[in-house]
């Protein structure tokens, strides 16, 4: 294994510790941008800033308004000084439709995951759209 796939692998196991800190207990994600071996920005799936943290309804259902571990990385970089154009985002489970779009918005030019998600609508988008993907399964 490459110095780059270690730190690959490495960025991806602090992506799984970053979504410890999400209060959702169907699926916790985590996210983490990074740019010139540099961490820009982080995030994990929940409620958005002032709401409870409870992402579940009472059917166990993921409430409509839970914002994404990636939606929460590039908002939070929005609110900072810095921009993502050119970054890598490691994430622990595979982007959806509506996050790809914000990754490509975004300038994100790389996207490295570890979960497979049973939608690969996300996955086909970033890929449309020039984004290197890669996969990189049980790191466990």
């Amino acid at each position: 294994m490459d110095k780059s796939q270690q730190l690959d692998r490495r960025y991806l196991r602090m992506a799984r510790i970053w979504a410890e800190n999400s209060y959702c207990t169907r699926r916790q994600v985590g996210a983490l941008i990074v740019k010139d071996k540099m961490i820009i920005s982080d995030g994990y799936n929940g409620t958005p800033s002032g709401f409870e943290n409870v992402c579940e309804d009472e059917q166990g259902l993921t409430k409509p308004y839970v914002l994404h571990a990636e939606a929460n990385a590039i908002t939070k970089i929005a609110r900072s000084g810095n921009n993502s154009d050119g970054s890598t985002l490691y994430v622990t489970d595979a982007p959806c439709i509506e996050c790809a779009k914000l990754i490509i918005q975004a300038g994100i030019r790389r996207v490295v995951y570890e979960r497979e998600y049973r939608l690969l609508e996300g996955i086909n988008l970033l890929r449309r759209a020039g984004i290197d993907v890669t996969h990189i399964p049980d790191l466990a």
